[in-house]
Parts: C-alpha cells; structure tokens; sequence
C-alpha cells in the first residue's frame, strides 16, 4: 500500500527539493516554492494543479481526487493514497507538482524528469 512514507521518499529524489515543516506538517519545496504538502492524516496529500485541470480531474475520478472547502480558491488539489493504482502514477502526479513549482532552469536541466518516466534514487 502507497503511503506517506512514498511521497516523502519520491519527492526528496527530485533535484533540489527540501523538507519544511509548516502549519506542523511537512511540505515539500523547490526553490522556495512548495509543490507537496502531507496533512495531518497521512492519508492523502496535497499538489499544485490548475484550476481548470482540478475541476476536470475530480469529476473524472472523485475517488481519487478532492478539495477541502478551505482550499476551494487555491490552485491546488488532494489526492487519496489509497486510490492511487501504483507508485508509477503517484510519482507522475508529484512531477507534474514539481514541475510547475521548479524555476524553468531546472526544467531545462532536467527535462527527462517527467510524469512516469524513471528517475535516480528510486
């Protein structure tokens, strides 16, 4: 089963991502800017996603993704470990997090770094 331990881990291997704890619990950044949040539970996390992809991605799988009335302005989404169907699909949905947090010069550094393709440390 996919947990929490798994974000922590697949999200420390990408290129310069840093651990923070904040509101007491742990984000993770690139650059300053945090693209993973672990709440409370452990039983989901929370990504950057667009606002118009978010609404789209709940309404396809509602199981599998949701937002908290308190982040219904954010531009960001939870996702439910337990809907996740492997860790190939949780590590592509933390890439694309990272990606839209990461400084375009480490996306030109690293553009093999993309949703369900394998990268060092895991």
């Amino acid at each position: 089963m996919i947990d929490a331990d798994d974000v922590r881990r697949i999200s420390l291997s990408f290129p310069e991502t840093v651990e923070k704890e904040a509101w007491s619990i742990p984000t993770f950044r690139v650059a300053g800017k945090m693209y993973v949040t672990i709440p409370d539970d452990q039983a989901s996390f929370a990504v950057r996603c667009p606002k118009h992809e978010r609404t789209e991605l709940i309404a396809a799988e509602p199981e599998k993704f949701w937002v908290p009335p308190h982040e219904a302005s954010s531009a960001w989404v939870r996702v439910r470990l337990a809907a996740l169907e492997d860790l190939d699909e949780l590590r592509g949905i933390l890439v694309d997090s990272w990606r839209q947090a990461a400084p375009d010069r480490l996306t030109e550094l690293y553009p093999d770094l993309r949703p369900g393709e394998a990268t060092g440390g895991w």
